[in-house]
């Protein structure tokens, strides 16, 4: 059986799940909408099960830690997904949060709360920050164990001071989803603006 093609994004609450079902119909993929949750409601094994059910692929999960500067629930369950055998994951949308005492990730490039390239990280508000380009959030440190092909960093996922609310399109997340399409060779050119 081939492997299903996932795109990881480290945030679920409401909001998240709203912007990311948008996305996802942008796109002609999947949004796991059973991941969505403040925190992550499901375990990795229960996830792994939804994305094995799914009509296609690409597929869209979201991961939460509900603010934890600690391994939380949305951690776990990412870590286990990124590692199945039966998984590839295609890329990483790695959310800015407010989080203190976190070690962030760094990732390969980030976008503001107009949907510009960067180059330095963003906060939740998607602001340029001074200093690297890494994304600090209570659900992006476990990507360092892994070595993923894309990561995109970005502000609070639909909200960026309606930058990127779903009514309009959600155009940063969508912008961000394009980008790791583009970047594993989909063709993501049907992809309404």
């Amino acid at each position: 059986m081939a492997k299903r093609r996932v795109i990881l994004i480290t945030d679920g609450d409401r909001v998240a799940k709203q912007t990311v079902e948008e996305v996802a119909r942008q796109i002609g993929g999947r949004c796991i909408s059973a991941s969505a949750g403040n925190p992550s409601p499901l375990s990795g094994s229960q996830l792994v099960k939804l994305i094995q059910e799914a009509a296609h692929d690409p597929i869209l999960i979201m991961f939460d830690d509900c603010g934890s500067r600690h391994k939380g629930k949305g951690e776990r369950a990412l870590e286990y997904v990124a590692s199945h055998p039966d998984i590839e994951v295609l890329g990483v949308v790695a959310v800015a949060s407010n989080s203190d005492h976190v070690e962030g990730v760094q990732v390969h490039v980030a976008l503001d709360h107009n949907g510009n390239v960067v180059y330095h990280g963003v906060d939740k508000a998607g602001h340029e920050m001074n200093g690297p380009l890494r994304i600090y959030g209570d659900t992006v440190d476990v990507l360092n164990q892994f070595q993923f092909p894309y990561v995109v960093g970005i502000g609070d996922v639909g909200k960026m001071d309606k930058h990127d609310d779903y009514l309009w399109g959600a155009p940063v997340t969508t912008k961000a989803v394009q980008m790791i399409l583009e970047r594993s060779g989909y063709d993501a050119t049907n992809i309404q603006q």
